[in-house]
Order: C-alpha cells, then sequence, then structure tokens
C-alpha cells in the first residue's frame, strides 16, 4: 500500500469516528447539536469522508459530505454572531 492510499484510508477512517462520536454523544445527551464541537467533530469526520470518497469516485457521497460540510460552516458561523 503506498503511502498516499494510506492517507486516504486514514482520513476515511478517522472522519468516521468523528462522525459517528458526535452523533454518538449528541444522541446520548451529552452533546449539544448546536455546540461548536459537535459542529466541529461534523466538520473534520465530513472532511475525512470527502478526502476518501473522492479518491475512490463515489461521487454521490462526496458530494453529501460537502454539503454535510457546508452545514456545519454554516452552523459554526451562526454560533459565532
Amino acid at each position: 500500500m503506498s503511502w498516499q492510499t494510506l492517507a486516504i484510508e486514514t482520513a476515511g477512517w478517522i472522519g468516521a469516528v468523528l462522525v459517528l462520536a458526535a452523533y454518538a454523544l449528541a444522541s446520548a445527551g451529552r452533546l449539544d447539536g448546536k455546540s461548536p464541537l459537535f459542529q466541529w467533530l461534523n466538520l473534520v469526520g465530513a472532511a475525512g469522508f470527502v478526502i476518501n470518497t473522492a479518491w475512490h469516485g463515489a461521487m454521490p457521497s462526496m458530494v453529501l459530505n460537502i454539503i454535510w460540510c457546508g452545514i456545519a460552516v454554516f452552523t459554526l458561523w451562526k454560533l459565532r454572531s
């Protein structure tokens, strides 16, 4: 496995862990869905998915995660205001 492939797969797995952690913590009531931490976990996690899915040519998943990133950025921007 090349270092590029390893980096892409690592980005995808880290993304999966972060999005799953955000969802689990919010579902358990330990994290508010509008908190900056929740939004950052989703933003970084979705960005990892974008990298991974673009590499693999999974365009529907890539577009979904670009939108997911946009929602997180928009919410973080609103929270700052």
